[in-house]
């Protein structure tokens, strides 16, 4: 009598599942090379890095970059500053556009939308702490002013382009006589009502 394991293909292995018989094939040549490939480079790898430490972890690398990207936005800041004395109002409609954009965001709370001042100053008179140069407002919103509450825009993420955008904007607003201002006492002519 014939024994039907006898009969059996050769690659047929002995369980199956659902109805699913599994065949006990060899792999393709080209992934068994692949495997040992990455099996060797792995060691290669593994011995570079962490064994020999020739080479840089990600660690290490990450600092490196960062320190090259550190550089070159001290560099582009330090530019900027040196610059801040020279600086002109945009006259670009998207430059001042964008500053807008912004002032309405970050400025308004403290100046007013229409710039007429509330807790900060009224940025449309001619009455200027800082000084009523375009360069001076430059460096009032770079560079804040801690004893008056106004924040250093550099300090919160700004780009030296938002803050230019910004002060060109301000620029606009100059005797733009918004309904009730904020008028500051000491600087303001004597017949003049002062709000609070």
């Amino acid at each position: 009598m014939n024994d039907p394991k006898d009969n059996k293909d050769p690659l047929l292995l002995d369980h199956e599942a659902d109805g699913i018989k599994e065949l006990d094939n060899n792999l393709p040549a080209w992934w068994v090379w692949l495997f040992y490939l990455c099996v060797i480079f792995g060691i290669g790898y593994l011995g570079y890095y962490h064994v020999l430490a020739k080479g840089d972890l990600q660690k290490a690398e990450y600092d490196k970059e960062m320190a090259a990207g550190n550089a070159i936005k001290g560099a582009a800041l330090a530019k900027f500053e040196g610059a801040m004395n020279t600086a002109e109002p945009s006259k670009k409609s998207e430059d001042i556009d964008h500053g807008r954009q912004l002032f309405a965001t970050y400025c308004s709370p403290c100046h007013r939308t229409d710039g007429g001042g509330l807790v900060g100053p009224n940025l449309c008179d001619d009455y200027w702490i800082h000084g009523p140069k375009f360069a001076d407002n430059v460096k009032v919103i770079w560079n804040g002013v801690p004893d008056k509450g106004m924040l250093a825009w550099k300090e919160q993420g700004f780009k030296p382009s938002d803050i230019l955008d910004v002060a060109s904007y301000i620029y606009t607003l100059r005797g733009s006589n918004p309904p009730n201002p904020k008028i500051r006492e000491d600087l303001a002519p004597k017949n003049t009502e002062v709000y609070e």
